[in-house]
């Protein structure tokens, strides 16, 4: 189904291009009657040159055995991080840092900081999982302390933040570029990222950015680092993360494998060294297939020419015939007073979430849409509707409020 409807949307974003109507939505020849796959904030599909990809990976493999690390590490590995520096604008490509998960790679950081000493960390209330249960375990230890800044109001979020930042009390500050609970895109991060105090290491969390939202890193790349991974957006699946590494870093992470000493394995000496590139964040062995699928998935739109900006504003289309059909509709749930937004055209991802009062109440929703064949999913009380490309461009989104 993915391939059936990439090859709409591709057809009309060349034919948008070239007409130079990039404000205008796409045209397709027709809307899906089957099932319409609106948790795709956790779960893109995938295009089909992932299987092709992972086959490629069992065959190399097979072939080179032990020396498939010379492919690996001087090949596959460098065609991705390029590829990435491409889609964020980093100047220097290898110093993107890879690893199975951003949890991995987020603690390996942490590990850096001598935790024997005060650790004041900077934060938002609104941050995954993985990071603010590693915080909350984290701060059962007596010198760590935690400052979370309330998301809400949107309005002010930015004032509040940068106002704590610039205090000059925090080892390191880590806020998403878009919210998981809410996909509402954190107000002028970059720039406030960019007047962050330089004594202060900073983590913007772009997994629910990367690959939806236009992001332009070049002014910041050797000022923070940025996370994000393969399983949403980009339509690749899980195992493949990454992590821009400012230049000049000379942290010395404490979790540390053995693929960071990988340029020294046979002259290795008895003291811990680090690279100056990614290797300084590097761990150890991983199934690369992970790799192979994601730099599969980034060629392709590479090839067909297609852009994260002509993505975001295909889905923006999208999202603005789903506000219609719903303001239209009058849902008691589904509506503008329950949608958590700060600004739905410029300040928002890939993804709306409503507040639906109690958990029951969006569990029940989620089982009314899925009888419709309308796939979503909840939080608590939240339950989140994603737009991707292959929503067909013609697609009303009426059948949700019926």
């Amino acid at each position: 189904m993915y391939q059936k409807y990439y090859r709409q949307f591709l057809q009309a974003a060349q034919k948008a291009a070239s007409e130079d109507r990039s404000g205008d939505s796409f045209d397709t020849a027709e809307a899906s009657q089957g099932p319409l796959h609106m948790a795709c904030h956790s779960h893109h599909y995938w295009p089909d040159v992932t299987l092709d990809a992972v086959q490629q990976y069992w065959q190399d493999a097979a072939r080179l055995a032990d020396r498939k690390w010379d492919l690996i590490f001087g090949d596959k590995i460098p065609a991705f991080q390029r590829q990435i520096a491409r889609n964020l604008t980093l100047p220097a490509p290898e110093q993107i840092a890879i690893a199975p998960n951003t949890h991995e790679l987020v603690y390996r950081l942490l590990s850096a900081f001598d935790l024997s000493q005060p650790l004041r960390l900077l934060t938002t209330d609104g941050e995954f999982y993985s990071f603010a249960r590693q915080l909350q375990r984290m701060e059962e230890q007596p010198n760590v302390e935690v400052v979370r800044i309330a998301t809400q109001p949107f309005d002010t979020l930015a004032e509040r933040f940068e106002q704590a930042l610039q205090s000059g009390r925090y080892d390191l500050a880590y806020a998403s570029q878009v919210f998981f609970d809410s996909g509402v895109a954190f107000p002028g991060l970059l720039d406030i990222a960019a007047r962050k105090p330089e004594a202060t290491q900073m983590v913007i969390d772009g997994y629910h950015g990367f690959f939806a939202r236009p992001t332009d890193l070049s002014a910041i790349a050797d000022k923070v680092f940025y996370t994000a991974g393969s399983y949403k957006y980009l339509g690749a699946g899980e195992g493949m993360c990454f992590m821009s590494v400012p230049r000049g870093c000379q942290l010395r992470p404490l979790n540390t494998g053995w693929f960071a000493e990988m340029a020294e394995l046979e002259n290795r000496n008895d003291s811990v060294g680090y690279g100056n590139d990614w290797l300084r964040f590097a761990g150890a062995t991983m199934d690369y297939s992970a790799l192979y699928k994601a730099l599969a998935v980034l060629e392709l739109f590479e090839k067909d020419g297609i852009s994260v900006a002509s993505i975001h504003r295909y889905v923006q289309n999208n999202q603005r015939r789903f506000i219609a059909a719903m303001d239209a509709a009058e849902h008691p749930l589904l509506n503008r007073d329950n949608l958590i937004y700060h600004d739905l055209e410029n300040g928002h991802g890939h993804f709306f979430t409503f507040r639906c009062g109690s958990a029951e109440n969006a569990e029940q929703l989620q089982q009314e849409l899925l009888a419709k064949g309308i796939l979503c999913d909840r939080r608590q009380q939240l339950l989140r509707l994603g737009f991707a490309i292959y929503h067909p461009a013609d697609e009303n989104f009426e059948r949700l409020f019926t």
